[in-house]
């Protein structure tokens, strides 16, 4: 007789006991997920994309950018996208679970996330009500924007995006974000 495969569940709280080791601690329905501190390669491109997207909208005042963010769904799912993007009407004073609407996650991709990033991550930020996902390959030199409303494209030249109901949009050059990144 085989002896039952027991998996230990998690909840928003107990990620405050786990270690501050530089690894990435988020949970998914209750299931830890572990993954190491990104790389130079990978920050540098994070800040590049909240660069464009801050002097694009968020230096406008109408949305806040930052990274990485967090998206709560107390008490078993806390996911950290690499950059976040919500309305300015959250203030920076508020507490991540006072944010309740979110614009744009962006996860990049690393040796040791991008079957999670592609396979999970993108899916549970759609289900969590983000309104638009995009999974960045530096490899491919590519990112991938996924809708609910939409499905999802591969962009290889520049991905346009614009805040949900209004007028302003920032235009991103892939050659510009991937510049010197091998």
């Amino acid at each position: 007789m085989g002896m039952a495969v027991s998996i230990p569940f998690y909840t928003v709280d107990d990620l405050d006991r786990f270690p501050d080791d530089g690894n990435r601690y988020e949970l998914l329905e209750g299931v830890l997920i572990v993954t190491p501190a990104p790389s130079h390669r990978h920050q540098v491109i994070a800040t590049r994309l909240a660069a464009y997207l801050m002097f694009g909208i968020g230096a406008k005042g109408e949305a806040g950018v930052v990274t990485p963010g967090v998206v709560l769904r107390p008490p078993r799912t806390q996911l950290e996208p690499d950059v976040l993007v919500y309305p300015a009407r959250f203030t920076a004073n508020l507490k991540w679970t006072a944010i309740t609407e979110h614009w744009l996650a962006v996860e990049i991709f690393s040796p040791s996330s991008k079957i999670y990033d592609r396979e999970f991550k993108r899916g549970a930020y759609l289900t969590l009500g983000v309104h638009e996902v995009w999974l960045v390959d530096a490899d491919e030199r590519t990112i991938e924007v996924s809708r609910a409303d939409f499905g999802g494209e591969v962009s290889r030249d520049r991905v346009v995006w614009a805040i949900p109901g209004g007028d302003r949009s920032v235009t991103i050059e892939l050659n510009d974000l991937f510049e010197g990144i091998m």
